[in-house]
């Protein structure tokens, strides 16, 4: 039981999808969402798009695609086995301080300190084994 580290919010959920272009098309013309960011983010090898419900709700649905194609071994993998959903992630009041007790408590992480990602945020990956083959992303509450 987490003693410490506390959520903020369900941030967002990642789909992982071949390419971002036909994505958005695909999502916007079924559902009434809007796209907030879009962005290349190098530390990750990933572009990625952040689709917003008309209310502008704190949770959204965020479309990440590997580029330079060729270059993100791991998320092509992914999607060549699985694509759809490729993690979860919790905004988190602390990050530094949440990796911490977490790692204390002998949670598998695959990043011990944040590291830059999508909109300004701090990011961190729990391990899948961690949580039954999900993959969990914490997300600095504060840019």
């Amino acid at each position: 039981y987490c003693t410490r580290m506390k959520i903020v919010r369900i941030d967002h959920v990642a789909l992982c999808v071949p390419e971002l272009d036909g994505a958005l098309a695909a999502w916007q013309s079924v559902l009434p969402l809007f796209l907030s960011a879009r962005e290349y983010v190098p530390t990750q090898l990933t572009e990625t798009a952040f689709l917003l419900t008309p209310a502008e709700a704190d949770a959204c649905i965020e479309l990440i695609a590997p580029l330079p194609r060729g270059q993100n071994a791991g998320l092509e993998k992914f999607l060549d086995k699985r694509g759809g959903l490729h993690h979860i992630a919790f905004a988190v009041e602390d990050i530094a301080d949440a990796l911490n007790e977490l790692a204390e408590r002998g949670v598998p992480l695959i990043d011990k300190v944040p590291r830059p990602g999508a909109r300004g945020h701090q990011v961190a990956f729990l391990h899948p084994k961690a949580l039954g083959g999900v993959l969990v992303e914490l997300v600095s509450a504060h840019s």
